[in-house]
């Protein structure tokens, strides 16, 4: 996957007041998220309560309200972290790559490593099509707006085939890597029914296989781009 486009470097906010918080603040915060991604994953966004993420949590219900408003406003919260943590999982992923290609296969690498580690990703992503559509869009929208512009600049450069339409492109390989996901690592399970740690490497190969085939430039056009070295 290609680079994806990160935040802007704002410091968090209460959802609740609107003002800028402490670190203490920053830190209960996150921890009432963490909660809310393993009640959400577990009972779903109907079944889930405020009690139930501040139990969870080991945090008072009257602190919760100092950070959301309400279950609606952390559920979207969640949808937005567990974006930003995705995203810089396949950042740092991609880190150091020599060629497109090679980043790409790092960034699904990356994106498989965080969703082994965080399986509430899907359910939370999904129940969002129903709980806050804005929301749903804004997690995918933000993952391709980066991803296009890298297919766009390797395109650019030669690395990447010019004849495909970058967002189309960056839709169906961010499709692709979802279902594939999907697929290989929340419904896998071993004979004591654990999910795998990690995609399997015969996936990932195969995986790896049809994106240099999908994206590589067609002959006509590596030789124009070693012509013009």
């Amino acid at each position: 996957m290609s680079i994806p486009a990160e935040d802007e470097d704002l410091a968090p906010v209460s959802s609740a007041t609107g003002r800028p918080l402490t670190k203490r603040g920053e830190a209960t915060r996150q921890r009432l998220l963490e909660a809310a991604e393993t009640v959400f994953a577990e009972q779903g966004y109907h079944e889930a309560s405020i009690v139930k993420i501040t139990e969870r949590a080991g945090i008072g219900l009257g602190t919760f309200y100092l950070y959301f408003d309400s279950k609606q406003t952390i559920f979207e919260a969640l949808v937005i972290d567990l974006n930003r943590r995705v995203r810089h999982s396949m950042s740092e992923s991609m880190a150091g790559a020599a060629s497109r290609l090679e980043a790409e296969r790092a960034g699904f690498a990356g994106f498989f490593r965080f969703t082994a580690a965080h399986p509430a990703l899907y359910r939370v992503v999904r129940e969002a099509e129903f709980v806050s559509p804005e929301i749903l869009r804004l997690h995918y929208t933000r993952i391709v707006e980066g991803y296009e512009a890298g297919l766009r600049a390797a395109q650019g450069s030669g690395d990447v085939d010019r004849a495909l339409d970058p967002e189309v492109t960056a839709w169906a390989l961010m499709g692709m890597g979802e279902l594939i996901g999907m697929r290989f690592l929340l419904w896998e399970r071993d004979a004591e029914g654990r999910p795998p740690a990690e995609l399997d490497p015969a996936v990932m190969a195969s995986m790896s296989t049809l994106i240099d085939n999908a994206l590589a430039p067609r002959a006509h056009e590596r030789s124009e781009k070693e012509e013009n070295r």
